[in-house]
């Protein structure tokens, strides 16, 4: 059978942040990325989701400029975003990746302020404002307690959490983050996406959990070898026929009791089953 494509037109929107058209990138020859359409409302939180392999890390990198695609276009609030330069993309988009980096020899305090560089003047100091920023964005992520103690000695998790706060005092119109919860206990990545979504900005981020992107987001990108199968609400993007054709696993999608989106609940033990089977034996 056919895989079934769910990928609304592509349309200009005086309220999109960013619009990304036949965006298509190669390494070594081969296709990576292809034929990726799809727009993000202002403030909205769009999750990236699929399997190992699919593209979600490749997709984000140029989305941030790290890798440059072959072609297609990027556009950030009407700009194509590689005329932008360095400083006035920082002001506006901020990343945080997934490994986190190593050898900072900062307190996490330090680090933090390292997202008030794009809004300062090469000789201006910081200042009682900044600080006050600064601490704002700790106490956001749980972090005030760590302040001045030194990055490289805190856990996984809490580095995640102080480069959150790092994007979150760099002030941008969108955040970018490379699956932020990966490092976390069930209850911070909770909280971190709840917080992405209180910001106010718009958030874009890959995401393994498809409970959790179902949960807390606004629209699903559904990637799979590179190429979109699916964008728009949890609902649309997450059925059982095309969860199965994607991830190679047997589920049932629920309503959840709590939100109204959907619910996956995983049946195990069905290696003789094919993924689509919906007879759900056993």
């Amino acid at each position: 059978m056919a895989r079934q494509i769910h990928m609304p037109e592509v349309t200009p929107s005086k309220n999109a942040v960013l619009m990304v058209k036949g965006l298509t990138w190669l390494a070594d020859r081969r296709e990576i990325l292809s034929d990726i359409h799809f727009s993000l409302p202002e403030g909205k939180m769009l999750g990236i989701i699929g399997p190992n392999g699919a593209g979600k890390s490749s997709l984000l990198r140029c989305l941030y400029r790290y890798i440059k695609p072959h072609s297609g276009s990027i556009t950030l609030f009407g700009e194509d975003i590689s005329i932008l330069s360095a400083k006035e993309f920082a002001k506006q988009v901020a990343v945080v990746l997934q490994d986190t980096p190593h050898h900072f020899d900062l307190t996490t305090e330090q680090l933090v302020a390292i997202g008030l560089t794009p809004h300062k003047g090469p000789f201006e100091v910081t200042n009682a404002s900044d600080r006050e920023i600064v601490s704002d964005a700790l106490a956001k992520v749980g972090l005030c307690h760590k302040a001045k103690q030194a990055y490289e000695h805190l856990s996984g998790g809490e580095k995640q959490r102080a480069l959150i706060a790092r994007a979150i005092v760099q002030r941008p119109k969108l955040l970018i983050l490379d699956e932020p919860t990966n490092h976390l206990d069930i209850r911070y990545q909770i909280q971190i996406l709840e917080l992405l979504r209180s910001l106010s900005i718009s958030v874009i981020t890959s995401i393994h959990d498809l409970n959790l992107a179902s949960a807390l987001c606004d629209q699903l990108l559904l990637l799979d070898s590179g190429k979109a199968i699916s964008h728009g609400t949890p609902s649309e993007v997450l059925t059982e026929q095309r969860i199965g054709e994607v991830f190679g696993v047997c589920c049932k999608v629920e309503v959840h009791p709590q939100h109204g989106n959907p619910q996956i609940s995983y049946f195990y033990g069905y290696d003789n089953l094919s993924a689509g089977d919906k007879d759900h034996e056993g």
